[in-house]
């Protein structure tokens, strides 16, 4: 049952015409989502070395890196990705998100993201992020302003939260169907729902600190226009998808992980 519910969107993605197939490669190209699924599968390495010390006693060794490198797939992580754009968008609105990103701004914004997302990989540069987010929330500094705009618009500070919610409940999920945790699903949900308030303002030091540092080269005509952008139907839409994407391939790698720690705890012990 679960291998047909997965193949569904596959066969959707097929279908498109083959126009309509060849520009949404375009847009995903424009958008570089080969290269932050690179950025996100090294980061999600990094998560899998303190997984490894705090749940397998740092014993996972080579199998674990292995398996680890396999849940963390960037083509599966642009393929989910491609597949929820193309749901979202189409036609006119398909087009308006390829012209905006193939401009000098659209291709600038993205490489600032990337290389943001990069940097903030380091605890020291992630905390200097936070602290500039910190410092310039009891102000009234006009880019936060701006950047409160741009997260209020695409609804991004609860759709982070909403993801990471999702991923540490099919994380536990995971563990569970892979005998690693004793936990009804209700369970799971009540212990996840508890930490909402802590997830999201932990979410929301990291995004906006993460925001900050993305766009500083910014001009504020510059920072407007892509806010303007992003109250077309088409950049909604385009938000729409990307979070429909990263959350559904982040929940399957969420579970992946829970069942594999779970897997090789069991080895452990055997």
């Amino acid at each position: 049952m679960r291998r047909a519910f997965l193949l569904w969107p596959l066969l959707l993605a097929l279908a498109l015409p083959a126009h309509a197939d060849a520009r949404l490669s375009v847009l995903v190209d424009l958008l570089r989502l080969d290269e932050i699924a690179v950025i996100l599968r090294d980061e999600g390495l990094d998560s899998a070395e303190d997984l490894n010390a705090d749940m397998l006693n740092g014993q996972g060794g080579a199998g674990w890196q292995v398996q680890v490198e396999a849940i963390y797939d960037p083509a599966r992580i642009v393929e989910a990705v491609r597949q929820a754009l193309g749901q979202e968008l189409s036609g006119e609105e398909l087009e308006q998100a390829i012209d905006f990103f193939a401009s000098d701004l659209g291709s600038q914004i993205i490489a600032l993201e990337n290389s943001a997302r990069v940097a903030i990989r380091d605890p020291d540069v992630e905390q200097a992020a936070r602290l500039r987010f910190a410092e310039l929330s009891q102000t009234d500094d006009p880019r936060l302003a701006m950047l409160r705009r741009l997260v209020a618009d695409g609804d991004m500070l609860e759709r982070n939260v909403t993801t990471a919610m999702n991923s540490n409940f099919q994380f536990m999920r995971g563990l569970a169907d892979g005998n690693g945790l004793d936990m009804s699903e209700e369970e799971m949900l009540a212990d996840v729902n508890g930490e909402a308030e802590a997830i999201r303002e932990d979410t929301e030091g990291w995004l906006f600190g993460y925001l900050l540092m993305s766009y500083s080269p910014l001009t504020d005509e510059q920072m407007q226009a892509y806010i303007d952008f992003g109250n077309t139907a088409a950049g909604q839409a385009m938000n729409r998808g990307l979070f429909d994407g990263f959350g559904a391939a982040y929940e399957d790698i969420s579970y992946a992980l829970g069942r594999a720690v779970a897997l090789n705890m069991t080895a452990q012990e055997l």
